[in-house]
């Protein structure tokens, strides 16, 4: 699959969480990002991409945006020195001070970072004599919009804990903290995401790259997702959409999705797991079928819990690959 040709294409990517905070908003005590009209759950796409690179990490791959070993933050231009004296000590080569002014250079971060072949990058430049410093810019070719639930969500409406320490004589119950605990009760969240070939050429980005991001969207949340706020996340429909030449007007996948509900007396923020629907696929093969000469594949994996309806019309579609784990 290396080899392949790398074509523009559209990602549609569901995952549901229960009883869980998706993403806090450090603006409003934590509490998982709303959107207040629609009262739809929303993740960034910087979330994702922090489950991703951390899933990489532990697979043994190298990623622009990390933190040190100890957890501790770690900044762009420090991060870039570090790369640069690696690559002094792994080559035995002068890096140059602007990346794509030195060959050797670009070419070895290039190769040596996932998360910047796929997503990008910004590479500070530090000014000389106390100067202005600069910046440069790669482009990455894989962007995801935010995500969003398609539904209505609760807030578990109990969110105060309590936390109980013993104090210095060891007696219990000296010391207590209140503090707040924000979850959702369930969502079902959606992400879109873009594959822009021309860019894909810029940073070097390989069909292999793509493979390894359709393996972590499947893989990253079961692993990653597992602290005390972010456990109760699971990925459950992962469509890819290859296209020929040329995107069409395509837009985004989530729209015309529909959640059908499984007991219609049971108030869709009232849903509390994935049994509670069926989601209707059929609006989006029907999309799909109007520009069905302009497809070169179609890429499919699904949870063998969520329960679907038109699937059976999307594998109708030339060139329609399940995908297996």
């Amino acid at each position: 699959m290396a080899d392949a040709a790398i074509r523009n294409a559209d990602i549609l990517f569901l995952y549901d969480a229960k009883l869980t905070n998706p993403n806090g908003d450090p603006d409003d005590e934590n509490r998982p990002r709303m959107d207040p009209f629609t009262r739809r759950a929303l993740v960034s796409d910087v979330r994702l991409k922090r489950y991703l690179r951390d899933y990489w990490i532990g697979q043994g791959l190298d990623v622009w945006v990390r933190t040190r070993d100890d957890g501790t933050r770690l900044d762009a231009s420090t991060r870039l020195d570090d790369l640069r004296k690696r690559y002094e000590q792994e080559t035995g080569q002068q890096a140059g001070r602007r990346t794509r002014d030195e060959t050797g250079f670009r070419d070895w971060f290039l190769q040596r970072l996932i998360d910047v072949r796929l997503f990008g990058a910004t590479l500070p430049i530090k000014a000389q004599d106390g100067g202005r410093g600069l910046s440069e810019q790669y482009t990455g070719p894989v962007q995801f919009n935010w995500g969003f639930a398609l539904h209505e969500v609760e807030l578990n409406p109990s969110n105060s804990i309590t936390s109980t320490f013993a104090g210095r004589g060891g007696v219990k119950g000296e010391y207590g903290t209140i503090g707040k605990d924000w979850r959702l009760l369930y969502a079902l969240i959606g992400f879109w995401g873009h594959v822009a070939a021309q860019r894909a050429r810029q940073t070097g980005m390989t069909a292999g790259d793509l493979a390894t991001l359709e393996e972590g969207l499947l893989r990253c949340l079961s692993s990653e997702a597992t602290t005390r706020s972010k456990v109760g996340q699971t990925p459950r429909l992962y469509v890819r959409v290859d296209w020929r030449e040329h995107t069409p007007p395509f837009g985004d996948p989530r729209d015309g999705l529909r959640l059908l509900p499984v007991n219609e007396s049971l108030p869709v923020e009232r849903w509390r797991s994935v049994e509670e629907y069926v989601l209707d696929l059929l609006p989006l093969a029907e999309r799909l079928n109007r520009y069905r000469e302009q497809i070169a594949a179609i890429r499919y994996w699904r949870h063998d819990e969520l329960n679907v309806r038109g699937e059976d019309t999307l594998r109708e579609f030339d060139d329609f690959v399940e995908i297996t784990l």
